[in-house]
């Protein structure tokens, strides 16, 4: 399958009109040449097939495709114009905080390296931080002219959130009109708009805080639109300098779960373990994590960004993966992994040895899975692999056969699988409670010790001395926990029916899927 300016399939990228100052010269991609097989292994879904209206409008652009003799363009050229049908929905990216600006940053290279640049397409990207060194270090570099400066918003006093939830909260609630303003400037430039991807951290204070409040704000203004989010999971192995990061992290966990319809979990716990022991390197810097964190985020988007049979959408994507509102927290796999320095080396890449690979423990990109015998119960509630690659479609069936004979994945019983050939691995697996409960468990230390919770009475949510935002944000993570062990027993679908409020949730979620 051969694609022309491929920008303009990629949702996150939006038309400039007018000339623009040359930024970089980047690879021409113009007639690359790419082949998607997504191998989907997943329980029939709770959701209805989502049913698509026309899409984008051309805007008096064409997307050149395969060749085929009934076109010809003015120079007598045959083309292919893609139906109005096929054409992308719209995707507007938000980086909150550091991490979340570092690991954007990281994205956004790795999708120009991608599709090359014209000059005339520019992210659909706001960048948002409450200190300015990041964004100051961003508008300094080579790539100073890829974002359009009115998507960028720092705050007036530079001051930061000093590492505090809270803290983030309040000055998120303070400058909403103007992030607000930015992210409605950026929506009715869209012609169908689909939905939000944030990027951010859950243990500091911007990235929590402020990630919080405008996950509820795009929740309630936008509540027809997905919200998807790459988070940052802190490095629980090791002493973080943040010291009250499990008040931070579960504060957000608890909107991740109430506000987010996906949340891809980053673990900085498996991204160090996957550079020492993989990669062999004795001291990994941030910029080689964030590397690893821009080659999932890119990979994950492959199907978004270019066209193919499945997956087209941020709705098809998700609803492949979700079969339940609660559950919606991915972990990735990815292979083969290399840096900079071990591009050149020469490694066996099958389409088997690919998708065991992706399978394995060592690969996966979350600390909780399976490295206990509690863990190793933990069963797949469904995957999605995506494999690119010059590949031979029997090649995917054989070894799809051959991993199925073997049983190297355990799903779980109520929902037989159903399995469509359309390799980064995208999974909802049930150990990723594991990594919830250590979040508690941290914070259930801090606060039988009452620390640090002067830093947090100090701002309005928690005057009073009213502490309730933190039980129930622990009750909301302790439900999610159990929700993810009972998946794994054969009557889950029995499992929580007396409870209140399930079907609202689900109603709410099913009206995100209803064009």
């Amino acid at each position: 399958m051969e694609f022309v300016r491929n920008f303009e399939f990629c949702p996150f990228f939006r038309y400039f009109y007018g000339a623009r100052e040359t930024r970089l010269d980047r690879p021409d991609t113009n007639s690359c040449s790419l082949n998607l097989y997504c191998l989907r292994h997943f329980p029939r879904s709770a959701f209805r097939s989502p049913f698509w209206s026309s899409a984008s409008r051309a805007r008096g652009r064409r997307v050149v495709g395969r060749k085929n003799s009934s076109d010809a363009d003015e120079e007598g050229t045959p083309t292919l114009a893609v139906p109005v049908a096929e054409m992308p929905r719209e995707i507007i990216t938000i980086q909150v905080g550091q991490c979340g600006n570092q690991i954007g940053m990281e994205f956004w290279k790795q999708l120009c390296l991608e599709h090359a640049d014209d000059q005339h397409y520019i992210p659909r990207a706001l960048l948002m931080d409450l200190e300015p060194r990041v964004i100051n270090g961003i508008q300094n570099s080579e790539y100073r002219n890829l974002y359009n400066h009115e998507n960028i918003f720092v705050s007036d006093h530079g001051g930061g959130a000093g590492n505090n939830w809270a803290s983030g909260y309040h000055q998120g609630e303070q400058v909403v009109d103007d992030i607000m303003d930015m992210v409605d400037r950026e929506a009715d430039g869209s012609d169908s708009l689909e939905g939000f991807v944030l990027c951010h951290s859950i243990a500091g204070g911007t990235g929590s805080g402020m990630g919080s409040y405008l996950l509820e704000t795009l929740n309630d203004r936008y509540s027809k639109k997905l919200v998807q989010t790459y988070s940052v999971f802190p490095n629980q192995m090791e002493t973080s300098d943040v010291v009250v990061q499990p008040y931070n992290s579960l504060l957000t966990l608890k909107r991740l779960t109430l506000n987010a319809d996906c949340v891809v979990v980053l673990d900085n716990t498996a991204l160090n373990r996957i550079a020492v022991e993989r990669l062999h390197l004795t001291n990994p810097t941030f910029a080689q994590t964030n590397s690893l964190v821009s080659t999932v985020m890119s990979a994950s988007t492959t199907t978004l960004r270019y066209p193919g049979y499945m997956n087209n959408d941020l709705v098809g994507l998700l609803a492949s993966l979700i079969p339940t509102p609660r559950c919606h927290f991915l972990m990735t796999g990815y292979t083969p992994l290399t840096v900079e320095r071990q591009v050149n080396m020469i490694r066996k890449t099958t389409v088997l040895d690919v998708m065991r690979r992706l399978l394995q423990t060592k690969n996966i990109m979350v600390s909780s899975y399976a490295r206990t015998k509690e863990a190793s119960q933990a069963k797949y509630i469904s995957i999605l692999n995506i494999i690119q690659g010059d590949v031979d479609p029997t090649q995917v069936h054989e070894s799809l056969q051959r991993i199925r004979e073997r049983k190297l994945v355990n799903f779980i019983e109520w929902g037989p699988a159903s399995i469509q050939v359309s390799g980064l691995m995208l999974a909802n697996h049930t150990s990723i409670r594991h990594l919830f409960s250590k979040c508690l468990g941290q914070y259930e230390k801090l606060r039988k010790k009452q620390a640090f919770l002067d830093n947090y009475r100090k701002f309005p949510m928690f005057a009073d001395n009213d502490l309730s935002e933190f039980d129930e944000s622990r009750e909301i993570i302790e439900s999610l926990v159990d929700e993810y062990k009972a998946c794994e027993s054969p009557d889950y679908i029995k499992w929580g029916m007396e409870e209140q409020g399930e079907a609202s949730i689900a109603a709410a979620l099913d009206s995100k899927l209803v064009v």
